[in-house]
């Protein structure tokens, strides 16, 4: 989201709301992404580790919603309003409502809110996938400077993240490895979202020896890869353990000890 411009001759509350609402968008992307990284970093289930979550919860959450929210008010040099960075929002949003709510809700269960949750995605996917129709058509192929094919990778991130959902809700819940997956691959997606929206998408306020450096896609693929890490370990330490308590094989009769 740029900066939130508002007439000069506005009233002064008109002001003070744009200010409040750029003020949470940002602050909340910066804690976020500091947040994030120290969740990521702790080890998984510690105090320090919940302790970051809960920061990264609610700071998240502040962002990606004021971003979805005030983007498609805001006019992209086509003149466009900015529905891509509203995309980017609401994906944000939702991945870190429902990564948030696996881990709160009792193993082995669901209920209203994956119901909503599931609903809220498919409508997302709908709406990006007309996004990218529009853009298409479009003399230039793009819309507010971005072409069909990144609408349709949001529309196809939500689709899945709806699909899940969906199988999470006939199943009445999940329990053990695939649950603490869905809690990691939803946040840290999330938190890729947000690192690449501000070290790439924001360059004009870096200093101006690293704009358009490769050095500003380092942070959020290193958060990519760090994720891929965790849910990698995660698939992994069951069949481990299993082969670290298999006991040795017992000599035969006979056989020299």
């Amino acid at each position: 989201m740029n900066s939130l411009q508002v007439p000069a001759d506005s009233p002064w509350w008109l002001h003070a709301a744009a200010g409040l609402i750029l003020f949470a968008h940002v602050a909340g992307g910066t804690v976020g992404l500091l947040a994030g990284a120290a969740a990521l970093g702790a080890r998984k289930g510690s105090r320090p580790h919940r302790l970051a979550g809960h920061v990264f919860f609610v700071s998240m959450l502040s962002m990606a919603a004021t971003g979805a929210a005030v983007s498609p008010f805001l006019a992209a040099p086509d003149g466009a309003p900015r529905w891509f960075d509203s995309l980017a929002g609401t994906l944000a949003f939702y991945l870190v409502a429902t990564g948030w709510a696996t881990v709160r809700r009792r193993p082995g269960s669901s209920g209203g809110f994956e119901i909503a949750a599931l609903l809220f995605a498919a409508a997302a996917a709908s709406a990006a996938i007309l996004l990218g129709a529009q853009a298409s058509s479009r003399p230039g192929g793009t819309l507010a400077g971005y072409g069909p094919e990144g609408y349709y990778a949001f529309a196809g991130l939500l689709a899945f993240g709806a699909a899940l959902d969906l199988k999470l809700v006939l199943r009445g819940g999940i329990t053990g490895t695939p649950r603490i997956a869905r809690h990691a691959w939803r946040l840290g997606t999330a938190l890729f979202i947000a690192a690449a929206a501000f070290f790439l998408g924001q360059q004009q306020v870096m200093p101006e020896f690293v704009r358009g450096s490769l050095w500003l896609a380092v942070p959020p693929f290193a958060t990519l890869g760090l994720m891929v890490f965790w849910l990698v370990k995660l698939r992994l330490d069951p069949f481990l353990r299993r082969r670290r308590r298999r006991p040795a094989p017992r000599p035969e009769a006979g056989e020299a000890r």
